[in-house]
């Protein structure tokens, strides 16, 4: 059983003590040893192993055996019978947005609602809206979020993939008789949202390597089994196909499945105008075509885009937004590399909602070779976030400088994430804000103005001169809360000619925030990208992968993102706009 598993039974442990109207300090003692492991950086079996568990914050003694027992045997007694006390389909409506353990005991307990589909009947009957504390307008928010949770069901954000991808890949790689291996699809163009995962393999023995994927210990179900596809069902629910190829036909499978299905009908369309027809397993005479150049040899991907007249196009670009014409002209940009960054801001300690300390932020940033870390904790009026007021604000300045005086090649930056208010104007003054090195902008409340409220209200806040970066521009939450209204070309212009602000990329993989499909636009415009990755955590740091693949999405090279600048060169940078007065 893995870590993140554990971590997900201690969270449903802690929504079952919800339900049953449990002491508050018991829940928050399974959420805390959930978040513990969420962000644990040591192996836990180790951990286990060594009997240090309850050497990790959030880790009592009651919790620790339990954690014990379940990497031990994999099944926790205490977590099966809390269960059995419940619907098992109770945890969907956890997964609705806004509808959390308190008014989900309600509908349990009033109405037996232990799954969506009785809601749903609750909803249409009229008894949820009767319900006290409930009303009218609290179902109709609910049966917003059905609707929106029924549009995501199928879809999965990558962030929430990426280490069971990894972790089959490596497995299918290791495997003896695999020459080569590669996840293709969505994931390998790294889109936000994918809907499946697709294994391309070479190997001599198909059927060997097709029976020990059906059996992986990853695979809920085995969906299908032929001898160059099977389909299965992980227990996390994402369906993975696996096609076994020839060593020869690897690179075109790898090629056609990565797609994007746009990006393949030009791939096959320059093919045909030389005779050649090219599918997922060859290039090959086109039926009723001149051939009007030999057939060439194929040994990789960089082959058959040279044969057809391109520069490589990284997986990424693969979209049909112009690759092929920049690949023909010799334009591609030389994408930002994870390498290439030196440091980064928006990040959140313990003085806010974030986890981790001042202290062990700066030390997991400098484990992680940064220069830099930007510390942007919450504002006062983020009341929920425990975001901080002036005296707190300026007591954690004091502190940042007192630290930077002990490091050496390193340095925190004082600043903040600074609400937006509704009407456009700062959570502190220009005095307050003057004090520090840099400020984030945000938006996260009043979320339903009207576009041309929202696009006034963000480009009145950018154009205060302390304002040096806008956070998460359209406030999106990925599969569960959609952009609010805001125009977001203007949103450019004005960051760009008017105010010269730089736009963040919020890397954190719920958010990124702005899309990648507007960086072009921005970068046209001159607009500087900061990629961010919100960390509420030590942990959190590395969500920067996955702004660095959307940055990649975007066209971006390390000249158009400001966090590639070593020390030395980025104090300038985020410095410009208010040296010049935000004019």
């Amino acid at each position: 059983m893995t870590t993140e598993e554990i971590a997900d039974i201690f969270e449903r442990i802690a929504r079952l003590l919800e339900l049953k109207g449990e002491n508050p300090f018991k829940v928050r003692a399974y959420t805390n040893a959930a978040r513990a492991l969420e962000t644990l950086s040591e192996d836990l079996g180790k951990l286990v192993e060594e009997g240090r568990l309850e050497e990790v914050d959030g880790i009592g003694k009651a919790i620790a055996e339990k954690i014990t027992t379940l990497v031990r045997t994999g099944r926790l007694e205490y977590y099966d019978k809390l269960r059995g006390e419940f619907p098992p389909e109770i945890f969907q409506l956890f997964e609705l947005q806004g509808l959390g353990a308190k008014k989900i005991k309600v509908l349990y307990d009033q109405l037996g609602v232990g799954s969506l589909a009785k809601l749903e009947r609750a909803l249409d009957s009229g008894e949820v809206a009767r319900l006290p504390g409930f009303g009218e307008k609290t179902a109709a928010n609910i049966r917003k979020a059905i609707e929106q949770h029924k549009k995501s069901a199928g879809q999965f954000r990558i962030g929430d993939v990426t280490a069971l991808a990894e972790s089959l890949l490596d497995d299918l790689r290791s495997h003896p008789h695999v020459t080569y291996a590669q996840i293709a699809g969505s994931y390998r163009r790294k889109k936000e949202i994918v809907r499946d995962l697709d294994f391309i393999v070479a190997t001599r023995k198909p059927a060997e390597v097709s029976g020990d994927f059906a059996g992986h210990p990853l695979v809920e179900s085995v969906l299908a089994r032929g001898d160059t596809k099977t389909s299965v069902i992980l227990k996390s629910g994402i369906q993975c196909d696996l096609r076994v190829v020839t060593s020869a036909e690897y690179p075109f499978a790898l090629n056609y499945f990565t797609g994007s299905k746009e990006h393949n009908v030009r791939m096959r369309s320059r093919a045909l105008e030389r005779g050649w027809s090219l599918n997922e397993y060859r290039f090959s005479a086109a039926e009723g075509r001149k051939l009007r150049e030999p057939l060439p040899e194929v040994h990789s991907e960089q082959d058959i885009y040279r044969a057809l007249g391109l520069d490589y196009i990284e997986p990424e670009l693969r979209e049909d937004r112009g690759e092929l014409t920049a690949a023909e002209n010799h334009e591609l940009p030389a994408l930002i590399e994870w390498q290439n960054l030196r440091g980064t801001f928006h990040n959140h300690t313990t003085a806010s909602d974030g986890r981790a300390s001042l202290e062990d932020m700066a030390a997991a940033a400098q484990e992680l070779g940064m220069q830099y870390l930007g510390i942007a904790d919450h504002s006062k009026s983020s009341f929920q976030a425990n975001g901080l007021d002036e005296r707190r604000l300026l007591d954690q300045v004091a502190r940042i400088r007192e630290l930077n005086a002990g490091f050496e090649g390193f340095r925190l930056f004082a600043g903040v994430e600074c609400d937006i208010r509704k009407d456009g104007s700062l959570d502190f003054s220009d005095e307050i804000l003057g004090q520090l090195d840099y400020v984030v902008a945000s938006v996260h409340a009043s979320f339903t103005l009207s576009e041309a409220e929202m696009t006034d209200r963000i480009i009145r806040a950018i154009s205060n001169p302390h304002v040096t970066m806008l956070g998460h521009l359209t406030g999106r939450l990925l599969l569960s809360r959609e952009p609010y209204k805001v125009n977001v070309p203007a949103v450019i212009d004005a960051a760009a000619a008017e105010t010269g602000t730089i736009i963040e990329l919020n890397a954190n993989p719920r958010r990124l925030d702005m899309d990648w499909r507007w960086w072009p636009l921005a970068k046209e415009k001159g607009v500087k990208c900061a990629i961010n990755p919100d960390a509420h955590s030590t942990s959190g740091l590395q969500d920067l992968i996955f702004g660095i693949n959307a940055a990649r999405k975007g066209w971006l090279t390390r000249h158009d993102v400001i966090n590639t600048l070593p020390l030395g060169k980025i104090e300038k940078e985020i410095g410009k706009k208010r040296a010049k007065g935000g004019k």
